[in-house]
């Protein structure tokens, strides 16, 4: 699939609303592809909406949907098959953190970020795929982080969550060699979005490291999806970070890692 889709391909972004979601709703708008947003949020979709289409002169359909619960996902499919609407590029970007000792945490909280991260990402990369794969064509991105690459203290079930957004990832791309279906991890560092205030981490020390912009962050996932990269990390920063992480002893990872984690 190149950067301009053709007449009538469609892409759908979870967690549309704000951030990286918005950032990626805009630049495949601009390459042309009509929208599916999906978020909580109904009014703020429908206004995005609107701007896109009028902007780009495409059609972009919103669906107003929490997909913490679980079964969220399987409304979704129901939803844009009702609406009669092919989806050539998914991108599962709705995902959340929070930072806490885990012995502390408000498991509903957990399970939440657990159903959303993990079971919500997997299930729609399932139903989707086997359609694309009948194409012959398709693309998927899936957001993971920097914390998809070590343990992390403090906000251990998101650390956990993003390494099977990974690892899931990185797998399914092998798969699907050949069959004209590609999959992508997008792995940003600290980016200024949200995130922060929805983990209730505003204070956090890493929040003040070499933060990017959103919109910086969309244009590295949107290249690496377009070109079929398995695994893309955003900014110099964080890819020296990661490097370093996998050379130190993991101890030594830990100890970092608990510390700039810390309000």
């Amino acid at each position: 699939m190149s950067s301009s889709p053709g007449p009538e391909k469609t892409a759908l972004i979870t967690g549309a609303s704000s951030g990286i979601g918005y950032e990626l709703s805009r630049l495949l708008a601009q390459h042309g592809f009509n929208l599916v947003l999906v978020a909580r949020s109904a009014e703020r979709l429908a206004e995005i909406a609107r701007e896109l289409a009028t902007a780009h002169s495409i059609k972009a359909e919103v669906v107003a949907l929490d997909l913490s619960q679980p079964e969220a996902a399987s409304q979704l499919f129901a939803e844009v098959k009702r609406r009669g609407v092919m989806v050539d590029v998914l991108v599962n970007n709705a995902g959340f953190g929070d930072l806490c000792r885990y012995a502390d945490s408000d498991w509903e909280n957990q399970r939440q970020m657990i159903q959303l991260n993990v079971v919500t990402l997997a299930q729609l990369t399932r139903v989707f795929l086997a359609e694309m794969i009948q194409r012959k064509s398709g693309k998927i991105l899936n957001v993971g982080s920097t914390g998809s690459f070590a343990p992390v203290p403090n906000m251990a079930v998101y650390a956990a969550s993003k390494a099977f957004v990974l690892s899931f990832s990185e797998a399914l791309s092998a798969e699907l060699q050949g069959t004209g279906v590609t999959v992508t991890a997008l792995c940003p560092g600290v980016t200024k979005t949200n995130f922060f205030k929805r983990a209730k981490s505003e204070k956090m020390l890493l929040r003040r490291l070499n933060q990017m912009e959103a919109r910086d962050v969309a244009r590295i996932g949107y290249r690496a999806m377009v070109r079929g990269k398995p695994r893309v990390v955003s900014g110099w920063f964080n890819k020296i970070m990661i490097a370093s992480m996998r050379l130190a002893p993991r101890g030594a990872v830990l100890w970092v890692s608990k510390r700039v984690m810390q309000p």
